[in-house]
């Protein structure tokens, strides 16, 4: 039996999912976890709820997921003890969700990222050699023949788009194919809506400060933000400045009401942007991605003993410092 038959069967044997995304999650976590629940209604699973930790800080997720009327719920740990199935879609691990279980709670995986850890449970479905998770979603459905509406068609090929097609991480034969396939279902006009979603003011005063306190050490670009009111806007600067010309490697961090956020980004193919971060900043606190993006969350007072708010410039050559050697070691 194929993975799609084994994913259908699996669900037909319990009344409730709980779809768990990762933190501050992106079109291609969003759109999977949409088609994991078509496919679960279509199963007869009675309760279906997508489930997220963090915020929808990028301008587009929030245009994404209130366009499509996709109903999304924050996320605890005692919530998830009401279904009969969790399910991880484009993470392999509990913490990517940043919510409080166990890797015994989790019942069924879907992903296309490399694991760090063991990656255990009933059902995983995990395609390295795919850059989309929504892909892998999108040939169950199909498989299944399962009815593909405008609206899920819509929120499919933009995922493909804004994860593959016309952003960093190059797209294989199989995103290709997905694409092709979606292309005649989907609401194009809706799609060009998601990529009109205006930038707030905050983004804007991020991507600003972040491109006057650019340092480019050859392709590398490291810039900062000394206060970051908006969960996405240092994503959104680091993809604006990948886009400079020469540079293939950027770092941006902020100061996030204490924390240092980061946001990683690489085009380069030798560079693998999430090992780079763990190499760099894994003592330190939470930090995870993959080959192209990465992120993650470090503690003021772990870098430096002195007052968060009046430290940001120490850190700032703290993080230089660490993230350049990182580079250099990988």
């Amino acid at each position: 039996m194929s993975q799609a038959g084994e994913l259908f069967d699996y669900l037909t044997d319990t009344e409730s999912l709980a779809i768990i995304c990762h933190w501050n999650p992106d079109p291609d976590c969003i759109a999977s976890a949409l088609a994991l629940e078509t496919i679960a209604m279509e199963a007869g699973v009675a309760d279906v709820r997508i489930l997220y930790s963090g915020a929808l800080g990028h301008q587009q997720n929030r245009a994404f997921v209130n366009l499509l009327d996709i109903d999304m719920r924050t996320a605890a740990a005692d919530v998830l003890e009401e279904y009969g199935r969790v399910a991880l879609v484009d993470h392999s691990t509990p913490r990517t969700a940043s919510i409080e279980m166990g890797a015994e709670d989790v019942d069924m995986i879907v992903d296309r990222h490399s694991a760090t850890e063991a990656v255990t449970a009933p059902f995983v479905d995990r395609r390295e050699e795919y850059h989309a998770t929504t892909t892998i979603l999108i040939e169950y459905l199909l498989e299944l023949g399962i009815e593909i509406d405008s609206r899920l068609a819509s929120a499919l090929l933009f995922a493909l788009h804004r994860t593959c097609l016309d952003f960093i991480r190059r797209p294989t034969i199989h995103e290709y194919r997905a694409a092709l396939d979606l292309y005649p279902l989907a609401d194009l006009e809706l799609i060009d809506h998601l990529y009109g979603a205006a930038f707030t003011h905050a983004t804007m005063d991020a991507i600003g400060e972040a491109i006057r306190s650019r340092v480019v050490r050859g392709s590398t670009l490291v810039a900062s933000v000394s206060r970051v009111s908006e969960d996405g806007a240092l994503v959104q600067a680091a993809d604006y400045l990948l886009a400079l010309e020469g540079i293939d490697t950027v770092l941006v961090f902020g100061n996030a009401n204490g924390d240092v956020r980061l946001s990683a980004r690489s085009i380069d193919p030798r560079v693998d942007i999430g090992d780079v971060l763990e190499r760099g900043f894994g003592d330190q606190g939470d930090v995870g991605g993959d080959k192209n993006g990465a992120s993650g969350t470090i503690e003021i007072g772990l870098l430096s003993m002195a007052d968060p708010d009046t430290v940001f410039d120490l850190v700032t050559s703290q993080v230089h410092r660490r993230f350049f050697d990182a580079l250099r070691a990988g």
